[in-house]
């Protein structure tokens, strides 16, 4: 049958082109999609693809957000079924692994964080320590976050999980920030925070310690999911083959890809470098 529309012929009405075919009037409305219509969700799915090369954590959600900002027009059912039929979708799943030992005779501190108003950078930290694995041992990673944005200002990888690893990850984050009187660092009960070295480090900078509930894993939920993030989108999709090789890869996700490219459902779908940028109150500066 000779495919012929009602927009090719305008100056046919649909009664008349359907009777010049010989065809029902049902035929001009189940006939099938134009493939203009087909090549929109090809482009779609490329950019798609291309996006999650960057990103290829990404859910439907913060991928139609992506799209969004380099001007496409599109809801989020349109790139979730697109999605599904190119079996984009992630569905990675891993176990909770704890890796802090509260079990220890130095002194902790109240929760400080918990309803706390934190309206710039530097009013909270969160820091915390997550374990990553080689072909033959683990590694561990710890990491500081400001609350306000979510952004990772200090971090360190070493084969072990001891007060100078997060001491490393603090100095960072000291160095990286301007840090005034009463900043808030929040942690878990663990020997690495609760330390005589790390205590006394947080009040050389007049900082205010806090420290989760006993027992209460995911008391730092900020942390967590930052954790979270790390291994979903970074390490669960590589084969480190030693710890040179995992730091260099962890480095740059957190550096390049985290901090100034990665779209945040709780920044409203900006980085936290931008975040930071936008949002800063006047005389207020972080690094």
């Amino acid at each position: 049958m000779i495919r012929q529309t009602h927009e090719e012929h305008p100056e046919l009405s649909i009664v008349e082109l359907c009777e010049v075919l010989d065809v029902n009037r049902s035929w001009y409305y189940t006939r099938p999609t134009e493939p203009r219509v087909q090549e929109a969700d090809l482009d779609v799915r490329d950019a798609v693809e291309r996006l999650l090369v960057d990103f290829p954590g990404y859910g439907y959600r913060r991928v139609t957000a992506a799209l969004r900002r380099a001007g496409w027009q599109i809801n989020h059912k349109r790139v979730h079924r697109l999605m599904r039929e190119e079996s984009l979708l992630c569905q990675l799943k891993r176990h909770f692994v704890p890796t802090t030992d509260s079990q220890h005779a130095y002194k902790t501190y109240p929760n400080l964080a918990k309803g706390a108003q934190v309206e710039a950078p530097d009013m909270l930290w969160v820091a915390d320590i997550t374990y990553i694995r080689l072909p033959t041992s683990f590694v561990y990673l710890a990491a500081i976050l400001d609350a306000y944005s979510r952004k990772c200002i200090g971090w360190k990888l070493s084969r072990r999980i001891d007060t100078q690893l997060a001491l490393d990850a603090l100095d960072m984050a000291l160095a990286n920030r301007h840090v005034e009187p009463h900043l808030i660092h929040h942690s878990d009960r663990g020997v690495q925070y609760a330390s005589s070295a790390y205590v006394e480090r947080l009040m050389s900078v007049q900082a205010q310690i806090s420290m989760s509930a006993k027992s209460n894993p995911y008391d730092n939920a900020k942390a967590e999911s930052f954790f979270k993030t790390l291994k979903y989108e970074e390490v669960y999709l590589k084969q480190y083959q030693d710890l040179e090789d995992a730091q260099a890869n962890i480095g740059y996700f957190i550096e390049d890809i985290y901090n100034t490219k990665r779209l945040h459902s709780s920044l409203g779908y900006v980085p936290p470098t931008e975040f930071e940028m936008a949002n800063t109150p006047v005389g207020k500066s972080s690094l």
